[in-house]
C-alpha cells in the first residue's frame, strides 16, 4: 500500500454503504470535536450499543509494533472467545493474513486517517463472506495515534468452519 489516499473524511463518509458503519463513523467524528482523533473515553456506549455487534478495537503498542486486542462485539467474540482480549494481531491471524491486516492497521494508526476495505471480508470454511470494513484512529493525547475502532458489516451467514481474515479493496482518507 502506497502513501497515497483516497480523498478526506467527508468523502470517506459519503463510500460508505452500510448505514451502521456511516453512524459509527459519523460519532467518531462528532466526539473527536477540534482534535484530530477522538479517545477511548470519549465514545459513548449509548451511542454505540446498536453496533455493538459488528464493532472491535485494537490498542498499539508503538514500542512493540504491535497491536493487542481491546474491544470486541458479538461477532468477532463467536469466532475468537476469550482469544481476543490482550491478543497480538500476530497471535491471532496466521502470517499471510497477519501483514496485509497489519499494514491496514498500521497505516490508519500512523497517517492517521480513515480505512475502509470492501468485497471480500473473511472466509467462513473457505467460503466468502462479502462486506464493508471500517478502521478509525484514536489517540490519548488527540494527536498521536494508539488505537484503532473497528466494525464490519456483512449479510448474516450460516457457515461454520476456519474463519479467515482479508483485506480486499483498502482505501484511506485523510483526517
Amino acid at each position: 500500500m502506497n502513501a497515497a489516499v483516497d480523498g478526506d473524511f467527508q468523502d470517506f463518509l459519503r463510500t460508505l454503504a452500510s448505514p451502521h458503519l456511516r453512524a459509527i463513523a459519523q460519532h467518531w467524528h462528532r466526539v473527536r470535536g477540534d482534535r484530530q482523533m477522538p479517545t477511548w473515553a470519549d465514545l459513548s456506549t449509548s451511542e454505540l450499543s446498536p453496533h455493538f455487534t459488528m464493532i472491535w478495537g485494537f490498542q498499539y503498542d508503538a514500542q512493540m509494533q504491535d497491536f493487542v486486542g481491546r474491544l470486541a462485539g458479538k461477532h468477532v467474540r463467536d469466532w475468537l472467545g476469550a482469544n481476543f482480549w490482550g491478543a497480538s494481531l500476530r497471535d491471532l491471524h496466521p502470517p499471510h493474513v497477519f501483514g496485509p491486516a497489519y499494514q491496514f492497521l498500521s497505516s490508519v494508526v500512523s497517517m492517521p486517517a480513515a480505512g475502509r476495505c470492501t468485497g471480500r471480508l473473511f472466509t467462513v470454511g473457505g467460503e466468502p463472506v462479502l462486506g464493508e470494513r471500517i478502521a478509525l484512529p484514536l489517540a490519548a493525547d488527540g494527536v498521536t495515534g494508539d488505537a484503532i475502532l473497528g466494525a464490519s458489516d456483512y449479510d448474516e451467514f450460516a457457515l461454520e468452519g476456519p474463519v479467515e481474515l482479508i483485506h480486499e479493496n483498502m482505501e484511506r482518507f485523510s483526517l
